[in-house]
């Protein structure tokens, strides 16, 4: 693994440190991430929802919420579709949760991954019209790119509203209000390219609440919007979108009142997740413990039950379908592990040299392939597309590395594809079973030109150096301004040089092992290094240590923890 440090200009540094009132460390961090001076140090730092833009700077939001406004006040029939992973879950409560505060009842309807496929199929479309025609049809983290389908909606008399994120090169839906900041190319709207869906429907609603204050509806007075973070920041955190602007504002708020959940839906999750109340929750805690759960419905079964979890009051309800969410995600983690297992022999035996790798099985579950797509990628740094069998088709997820976007890889292949979108990191595809040779050759070109034939080596950014004395208690409250780190900024990996292993590191479960640092003061340090038991550094000889630090929560005490990310012999 090659190690990658760009150090700062000294005299920015030192500058945006004082202009912060800030130690030099936060500082570059902060200069990393595009934050240079005072005011934007502050609303880094500190950001609040006051902060948040108008929602009418969105374009087509104006014509979302009128349309809102009359579906209220002639109490018209509503149907409200999301689609069945993490933003689309969220997307749905939060709209309808708003929508019955004015004294609607909308119906929602989230796809059977099985039965529907993906999005705004005429599958699902039909199963929602069974309880009989609405006037209002509202499609949520889905529809951008189904023109025929809202064709269809519209021919039926019924208006539609999609309100989305995903990206294609294809001409999006002309009939219907579309509200996705990259479906037009407006000047100014480049803040709010970086929101995921449940963003924008926070937006919508914002711009809803507005208008009906200033027809002096009791309601929308009694309405808190900043009540709904929590669904913004699940949403925001599991989608994988950059936590800077206004997503960060969000995600940080809403990251909060997660702490306190006073759903009792998501603290039945956060229970059965073993994510404590009270106690600061990650987004960590949500890519890997509350998301999966509620993720996991939608890809074994039907993830409508995700959102009737978090809409619901009643708590009986609520810990008995935690936990059936619980044995969902169990029973995928199993089908993961046979599935992964599988890839990785095919990878191994047939595509090792491939510069992206399309893998396909007939017995492999569509629902759980984009985590073993993840998986894959993650391993052999290499853009890596898994299908599993629906039917006629191929059908699954791919995921990317960094540098590689894969909706411009895709559209140099997309006519081979039956349907397709995404984000650059993370794309959802079907394709007809008899193109799947021609498509892995196409994919493989396609990587090879984006990448100009380069092989890149695993890289590793290091954020800053530090001595061990500067690794403290007083840094770690200062990085607590930085919260929360995700996709555009990331949690740092701090540097270490020349530090010496006094006493032999203790392995612990055979894969994993702990470690001590003394400072010059002696001062002890501890240390952890996950899944590193074969390759431990060596005793009284200098090492360079790239690690991150962390709390760790422990018999209702916190101690500051360093955690091994890699290690080389010093120079």
């Amino acid at each position: 693994m090659r190690w990658i440090y760009q150090p700062s200009s000294p005299a920015q540094v030192a500058s945006l440190a004082k202009a912060a009132a800030v130690t030099p460390v936060t500082a570059e961090l902060m200069l990393r991430v595009g934050i240079a001076d005072a005011s934007s140090a502050e609303l880094f730092l500190r950001p609040t929802l006051a902060s948040l833009a108008d929602p009418f700077l969105l374009k087509h939001l104006d014509r979302a919420t009128a349309r809102l406004r009359l579906a209220i006040a002639e109490k018209q029939d509503i149907v409200v579709l999301g689609d069945y992973d993490v933003d689309g879950v969220s997307s749905t409560a939060l709209l309808v949760s708003i929508l019955r505060r004015f004294g609607s009842d909308p119906r929602f309807f989230v796809p059977r991954r099985m039965e529907d496929g993906y999005g705004l199929s005429r599958s699902v479309i039909d199963r929602a019209l069974e309880g009989g025609r609405p006037s209002l049809f509202i499609a949520l983290d889905c529809g951008t790119n189904s023109r025929d389908e809202v064709a269809y909606l519209v021919s039926l008399g019924v208006d539609v509203l999609v309100v989305d994120h995903h990206r294609s090169k294809e001409a999006p839906m002309t009939a219907g209000i579309l509200v996705n900041p990259h479906a037009h190319d407006e000047a100014g709207d480049d803040e709010w390219r970086n929101l995921c869906t449940v963003g924008l429907v926070f937006k919508l609603v914002h711009g809803l609440v507005k208008e009906l204050r200033v027809e002096n509806s009791p309601i929308a007075h009694s309405i808190k919007l900043r009540d709904y973070l929590d669904l913004v920041a699940l949403g925001t955190v599991a989608d994988l979108v950059p936590l800077l602007g206004e997503n960060r504002t969000m995600a940080r708020h809403g990251l909060r009142i997660l702490q306190n959940a006073e759903r009792p839906g998501l603290r039945a999750l956060m229970d059965i997740a073993g994510v404590r109340q009270g106690q600061t929750i990650m987004p960590v805690d949500v890519s890997f413990r509350l998301g999966p759960r509620i993720n996991a419905s939608g890809r074994l079964a039907d993830a409508a039950l995700s959102v009737e979890l978090i809409l619901s009051n009643d708590e009986h309800f609520c810990r008995e379908t935690a936990r059936q969410l619980d044995a969902f995600n169990r029973e995928r983690q199993d089908i993961e592990r046979q599935i992964t297992d599988e890839a990785e022999r095919m990878v191994e035996t047939q595509f090792k040299d491939s510069p992206g790798i399309v893998l396909y099985a007939d017995g492999w579950h569509p629902g759980v392939v984009g985590i073993v797509a993840g998986r894959i990628s993650r391993k052999h740094h290499r853009p890596c597309i898994v299908l599993g069998n629906e039917g006629l088709l191929a059908k699954g997820s791919g995921r990317s590395v960094d540098g590689i976007n894969l909706i411009e890889v895709l559209a140099g292949c997309s006519d081979l594809l039956s349907s397709w979108g995404g984000h650059p990191m993370a794309v959802g595809v079907a394709l007809s079973k008899d193109k799947l040779d021609t498509f892995r050759a196409a994919f493989a070109e396609g990587i090879t030109r984006w990448t100009q034939g380069r092989t890149s080596e695993r890289e590793l950014t290091i954020a800053a150096w530090l001595t061990i004395e500067q690794v403290s208690e007083s840094l770690m409250d200062e990085l607590e301004l930085l919260h929360p780190f995700g996709m555009a900024n990331p949690e740092p990996v701090f540097g270490l040089s020349g530090v010496v292993l006094r006493q032999r590191p203790d392995v612990f479960k055979s894969q994993h092992f702990r470690f001590q640092l003394d400072d010059k003061q002696r001062r002890r340090l501890f240390g952890v290094a996950w899944k590193m038991a074969d390759r431990m550094p060596p005793v009284g000889v200098p090492v360079d240590m790239a690690v991150e630090l962390a709390w760790n929560h422990f018999n209702d005490r916190k101690l500051l923890q360093l955690e091994l990310v890699d290690w080389r012999l010093s120079e």
